[in-house]
């Protein structure tokens, strides 16, 4: 069965989130974006009907005062859930977003088997744009994605199925997961044995996730494992992402041991809309991690710049900087 969030275990999460945002606040401004804080409305925990009538768990915060604002949409992390982005949900809605999170399928609350960025996650996504435009102050045609990790592979994938999303930044995600389990012809054991153990804790892995981990570490089926790999590959879909157009910011760590960033290197090269790609020292979700509990981070400055440049229409500059660093 699906691992749910306890009552005890949301109460934590809410004090932990109400601990970061009043002791934190909103990130401070960065030069050339939104500076202005605009009030909101604050946080609430919202049921969002995804592909198949599976509950997702998820959470809005919007800014108060009438009128359409720009929308991002957080997938959670492996093995985290909707209140993993709080800290810089409270952030964006100061700065005029509407900001949905929420937890994929088959994770804590959420209902269904864990799909691991496949079609259903991909419809699942679509309805909570779905759900967002139908239930909040979001402007259907200025709709963003971003994430980390497991959200950051669901958020680009999502923007080769779904044309309203117009702007992406994926932290620390992959572009190829065939490379990133077996990259120059190596089993990558670590990265299957920690989604493993997170699906395991978290989540309901379902027969489709748990046969493809047994089949991965017993060394067998592997034509059928790349393939199922290959559906879940953003670099498979690259003509329909450059077909859509959607401005890409991809944010990773040179030393990725879970994702390498070889493959976004490749994918990047042939991205064909608005794009940039940030490199930086550190492992895997590392360069981000203080961002996410509300503390100034560069990773995080600029993904406020490229979505007030690509959503929000304020000219950040970041579009005429150099577009790798």
């Amino acid at each position: 069965m699906a691992k749910r969030r306890t009552p005890l275990s949301v109460v934590l999460l809410a004090v932990l989130a109400a601990a970061i945002l009043t002791v934190v606040g909103p990130s401070p401004a960065t030069a050339g974006t939104v500076s202005t804080a605009v009030a909101t409305t604050g946080f609430r925990f919202v049921d969002i009907t995804g592909s198949g009538g599976v509950v997702l768990k998820a959470n809005v915060i919007a800014p108060s005062a009438a009128g359409r604002y720009p929308a991002i949409v957080f997938p959670a992390s492996w093995g985290l859930n909707d209140l993993e982005y709080i800290a810089q949900a409270n952030t964006l809605a100061g700065r005029g977003y509407v900001v949905v999170s929420y937890t994929p399928r088959g994770w804590w609350s959420s209902g269904g088997e864990i799909d691991t960025a496949g079609p259903k996650d991909m419809a699942d996504l679509s309805a909570v744009i779905d759900w967002t435009i139908a239930n909040t102050a979001a402007d259907p045609a200025r709709i963003g994605a971003a994430g980390i990790s497991y959200g950051a592979g669901i958020s680009l994938l999502g923007s080769a199925f779904d044309r309203r999303i117009r702007a992406v930044v994926m932290m620390s995600g992959w572009t190829d997961l065939v490379y990133s389990l077996y990259g120059d012809q190596t089993r990558h054991q670590q990265s299957a044995g920690l989604l493993q153990l997170a699906a395991a804790l978290l989540g309901n892995a379902g027969p489709d996730l748990t046969g493809k981990l047994d089949d991965f570490n017993a060394n067998r089926n592997v034509a059928q494992i790349m393939a199922w790999a290959g559906v879940r590959s953003a670099a498979t879909y690259l003509d329909a992402i450059n077909a859509n157009r959607p401005a890409v910011l991809i944010a990773n760590s040179w030393g990725d041991s879970i994702f390498p960033p070889n493959q976004l290197v490749d994918f990047y090269g042939r991205l064909a809309g608005p794009k940039r790609l940030e490199l930086r020292p550190g492992d895997h979700a590392i360069a981000e991690l203080t961002g996410v509990i509300g503390l100034p981070n560069d990773v995080w400055s600029s993904a406020y710049r490229w979505f007030d440049q690509y959503l929000a229409g304020v000219d950040t500059g970041i579009g005429a900087e150099p577009r790798c660093s």
